[in-house]
């Protein structure tokens, strides 16, 4: 069984909204909606569970029950941190699944995902034990001086970062479930888990354990500011042009 955990418990502060932001809507429909919408209309995904944050669970099962999510078979809370809500996920999921179904971990806030993305995460991770949807890193780039963004005046950089040694990685992040709920056992029994960034893949780093790439595609971007909104709105007129168009051909054949 392919089970997607969507992460919906961010509050988006760094996109300055009143509401989280996979609550947003676009053209009348909440981000989240979307994103559920891929994984609803996959069909290798078997189930869906949604780590909500607390305050919107309710609103999540009416989103799920206004679209018509029937893939969506739990809602649980998230926590304060990625790392915390993909945990909340793996405990919720014990009992449930069995060692080898796949879990495939998305940020509720990216709802550019792909078909052929999940579709490759998942055949990855059958072979390999994990996948991490993942693309070669196309700009130029250097070390800031300083760990502030690069809006600060103050930060600059003087060493340049060989792009071709460089591997972007995103979500979704497919794991075997067996592979990802002992590492996590493991990470809090030894206190590994207290000594990284809090992240899946910092903790992957620091345990040694290999990162395999899966298919990945560069408009599959995290909404974190508000000029995001505006290109995932120009991404659904453009797609819902293209549905029009296949539409138009079909009744003239």
């Amino acid at each position: 069984m392919n089970i997607a955990v969507i992460l919906a418990g961010g509050v988006g502060s760094r996109l300055g909204a009143d509401i989280p932001k996979q609550f947003i809507k676009v053209l009348d429909k909440p981000v989240i909606a979307y994103t559920i919408e891929a994984f609803q209309k996959h069909n290798e995904v078997d189930a869906i569970l949604m780590v909500c944050v607390h305050d919107w669970m309710e609103e999540m099962q009416r989103i799920c029950d206004e679209y018509g999510f029937t893939k969506v078979k739990w809602i649980t809370e998230g926590g304060d941190t990625f790392q915390e809500s993909v945990m909340n996920g793996v405990h919720f999921l014990d009992g449930k699944v069995d060692r080898k179904d796949i879990l495939l971990i998305h940020f509720g806030a990216s709802p550019f995902i792909e078909e052929p993305v999940i579709t490759d995460a998942i055949r990855v991770c059958r072979e390999k034990g994990n996948a991490i949807s993942t693309t070669d890193f196309l700009l130029l780039s250097g070390v800031k001086k300083k760990t502030t963004s690069v809006t600060d005046p103050e930060n600059y950089t003087t060493e340049y970062i060989n792009r071709d040694t460089v591997a972007c990685m995103n979500t979704p992040h497919a794991f075997q479930y067996g592979f990802i709920d002992d590492m996590y056992r493991e990470a809090v029994e030894t206190g590994v888990i207290n000594e990284v960034e809090p992240h899946t893949t910092t903790l992957m780093y620091k345990m040694g354990l290999p990162i395999y790439f899966s298919y990945g595609m560069q408009t599959n971007i995290k909404i974190t500011r508000a000029e995001d909104l505006d290109l995932f709105e120009g991404y659904v007129l453009m797609r819902q042009r293209r549905a029009a168009e296949a539409r138009g051909q079909e009744k003239e054949r």
